[in-house]
């Protein structure tokens, strides 16, 4: 049967009750107090204090890598990543992201190259890259979409062979790892972000994963613009460090974080088995090679023919009802105006991506979401759809 909008009172009162997609984990405020006393007895809120200097080595030994460089947001970060490799030209990227993956380019005076994407993990497909190389390609800049890692070995082989660079937006990928490696140690760079929506939050934040001490020192000039000591400037830098607060609640953040993941794999694995019997509802597939998941979005396909409704029909449904979940991403970066006129981005050399921006929705997963909404959730699928 339809999903029938005659509410009880206490139906309303619950409905009022909105659900967004995603709410921030946070500590109790009463844990985050001394780190506060001791920023406002110290007086040092910003250029590298103490807690910045513990973040980034408690995050390198989490994270099982060599070199964190901590950033204001994740977006600062990315572009001082192609900064920090000094990229030029085109640069080969995914359309089915955050747009702040291509505003990098530009930024940066770069030409965005978009590729399609494959239909399993909705990441950059390698074997579409090569044909999207010219004379004026220098690097990849490929996505791990939901958490879920790139066919890191392919394109570093293509990577190698025509060399560029790669630099990952790993945005999505905070503690994954990938046959035991932690994905943040592929490519040349990774970047991170911190931003409130995310699994590991520093209210905002981010991070670029570094690989040796030459290049890290290189991001950390870049960082605080261009300062390599009181006199000298290397390179023509930007302010982008992270401050105190931040640093602090990071590593407040760090004591609950498995604690945190816990409760959104429980999320994450309820709706699995609620949702898996229903007709033209598409879940992407967990990765067997992956460990250390930070669940950070749950997105379904919604298969019109098969569910007999169209993911925005589903989207208002659950809005009409106080969900909000998100369609992640929808529009392409390819269908904004800013990149529309771009040759990479025909509709005709993106026919996956086109076919994913249309069906996708995440639905709400957050370490605070109960239990009973979650099966709110589900039965606004459930009886919407096509038996």
């Amino acid at each position: 049967m339809l999903w029938i909008n005659t509410l009880t009172k206490e139906d309303q009162m619950n409905k009022d009750k909105k659900i967004f997609v995603t709410q921030p984990a946070l500590p109790d405020l009463q844990e985050f107090i001394p780190y506060l006393e001791e920023i406002w007895n110290s007086k040092q809120l910003t250029n590298g204090g103490p807690f910045h200097q513990r973040l980034e080595m408690e995050l390198a030994a989490f994270l099982d890598v060599k070199h964190v460089s901590l950033f204001a947001n994740g977006t600062l970060a990315l572009l001082t990543a192609l900064q920090t490799l000094k990229i030029t030209g085109e640069v080969i990227t995914t359309p089915y992201s955050f747009v702040a993956t291509a505003n990098s380019l530009i930024w940066n005076n770069l030409k965005p190259v978009f590729v399609d994407i494959e239909p399993v993990w909705c990441n950059l497909d390698p074997e579409k890259i090569e044909a999207a190389i010219t004379p004026q390609t220098t690097a990849i800049l490929p996505v791990h979409v939901y958490g879920n890692p790139c066919n890191v070995k392919r394109i570093q082989e293509i990577a190698d062979t025509y060399g560029l660079k790669v630099i990952y937006d790993a945005a999505h990928t905070f503690s994954n790892k990938l046959n035991g490696t932690s994905i943040l140690n592929y490519g040349d760079l990774s970047i991170l972000s911190f931003h409130a929506t995310k699994p590991f939050n520093t209210m905002e934040g981010g991070a670029i994963i570094s690989h040796d001490e030459k290049t890290k020192k290189r991001i950390d000039y870049l960082k605080n613009f261009g300062f390599a000591d009181e006199i000298t400037v290397m390179a023509p830098g930007i302010n982008s460090k992270m401050n105190e607060m931040q640093a602090a609640l990071g590593l407040l953040q760090l004591k609950h974080y498995k604690k945190y993941i816990a409760k959104r794999k429980a999320i994450s694995d309820l709706y699995r088995s609620e949702l898996r019997s229903i007709k033209g509802i598409e879940m992407i597939p967990e990765h067997e090679g992956v460990s250390n998941y930070n669940y950070p979005y749950f997105p379904v396909l919604v298969d019109e023919k098969k569910y007999g409704k169209t993911r925005d029909e589903l989207y208002l449904m659950l809005s009409e009802n106080g969900i909000y979940g998100r369609r992640y991403f929808y529009p392409l970066i390819s269908q904004f105006s800013t990149y529309r006129g771009l040759s990479s981005s025909k509709a005709e050399n993106l026919p996956v991506a086109e076919q994913i921006t249309q069906k996708v929705i995440c639905l709400p997963i957050y370490a605070t979401l109960e239990k009973e909404n979650c099966f709110k959730i589900i039965d606004i699928i459930k009886e919407n759809a096509t038996l």
